[in-house]
């Protein structure tokens, strides 16, 4: 026969895979989790739970807040609207970029405003705007939304985020929150902005510290009220992992931003870069026949993938048991897949590593010869 049968080898294996870490990174993924906060939340890939603190408690959020603002905002206007500011968001305390009743700014350069220095008077201009002037109306949209997204612990009373009666949230929904908004482009632009400038020369630096001092940081919202103390929601990225942290109710802003750099690098340390396929590697081996040696397979090129330091990998190899001649180097003969849990980590063909010939009439002559000798002394002795 020219071609042996096919049959499936699957290779059920829980891999100690090393993780490639930068210096440092496996002694602060030992140590315990220290976070000056009240609450705190932090999400790793896929929505997985990395650490948590009172993460379901309704708490104040203050300007957090106004990442729902400008999502449902820009649910209800575009950008390029032009938006006539009303008195009522003119005379709003608190954080302000100094809106002047009358004026004209577009939906985009309002939602900008709302989330780099975190005006109180952008936040409300934009929602009386989208609502056609009725605050209670785009809270009403405000509420609805948070539903549609799993925000359990939140009811919106006002789209500032200033302290209120009942307008409450949890480190846990502001995280959801945060990593739903920065899936939206033009949120994710704003919020990675390190300031903003409106017309007429009025400039303003974003509240979030850490943007311009810790470069894995993607971006985020901060918050500061009585109530809510000193709070941020935000994400961080690193060899290939995001993870998505809020902590609420710090002291003080050094220790708020301390806090948030503690957790969200936390989180990305307990990611690694792994060779989920080795090209070096030989994943299995067929039989060819006629004494020819069996050929290896191998996957044509190496693929890395971020994984859970603490991920036990299911590694699946299809390959013929033996395989006709001749074979050619880099011929198609199997598969492999690698899984992580029930996500395919990485996929590929595995191929030939060699190249084996198939005999001539006379190398196939002597093989069956010999084996026919081989045969009958079996037999004999």
């Amino acid at each position: 026969m020219r071609r042996a049968l096919l049959f499936v080898v699957a290779l059920l294996a829980a891999l100690a895979i090393p993780v490639q870490a930068s210096s440092g990174d496996s002694a602060r993924t030992a140590e315990p989790l220290r976070i000056d906060a009240s609450a705190w939340y932090l999400l790793g890939e896929g929505g997985l739970v990395l650490a948590q603190r009172n993460s379901r408690r309704p708490r104040a959020i203050a300007s957090i807040t106004k990442l729902m603002t400008t999502l449902v905002a820009l649910e209800h206007s575009r950008p390029s609207e032009v938006v006539r500011v009303p008195p009522a968001a003119a005379g709003i305390g608190g954080s302000t970029v100094f809106l002047q009743s009358g004026e004209e700014l577009t939906v985009a350069e309002l939602v900008h405003a709302t989330l780099v220095p975190s005006a109180n008077d952008a936040a409300t201009a934009l929602a009386l705007h989208a609502a056609r002037g009725s605050s209670t109306r785009f809270v009403s949209w405000m509420n609805a939304k948070a539903r549609e997204l799993g925000l359990t612990d939140t009811t919106f009373t006002n789209p500032h985020g200033l302290d209120q009666p009942g307008h409450l949230s949890s480190a846990r929904d502001a995280t959801l929150l945060v990593r739903h908004a920065l899936g939206v482009p033009f949120l994710r632009d704003a919020l990675g902005r390190t300031s903003f400038s409106l017309p007429g020369g009025r400039d303003f630096p974003t509240t979030d510290d850490l943007l311009a001092s810790w470069p894995p940081l993607v971006g985020g919202k901060t918050g500061h009220t009585a109530a809510a103390g000193w709070s941020e929601a935000a994400a961080a990225t690193a060899r290939g992992a995001t993870v998505y942290g809020t902590v609420l109710g710090g002291d003080t802003r050094a220790e708020r931003n301390d806090a948030l750099r503690t957790l969200l690098a936390h989180g990305l340390a307990s990611y690694g870069r792994i060779a989920a396929i080795d090209s070096s590697r030989v994943y299995a081996e067929a039989a060819t026949g006629y004494g020819r040696p069996p050929v290896a397979l191998v996957a044509p090129r190496t693929m890395t993938r971020t994984v859970l330091r603490s991920s036990e990998l299911l590694e699946r190899v299809v390959a013929p048991s033996a395989v006709g001649l001749p074979v050619r180097r880099g011929q198609r003969l199997g598969r492999l897949e690698v899984w992580d849990g029930d996500r395919l980590l990485a996929s590929s063909n595995l191929v030939a590593a060699t190249t084996v010939t198939e005999p001539g009439l006379v190398g196939k002559a002597q093989w069956f010869a010999r084996r026919t000798a081989g045969n009958m002394w079996e037999l004999i002795s």
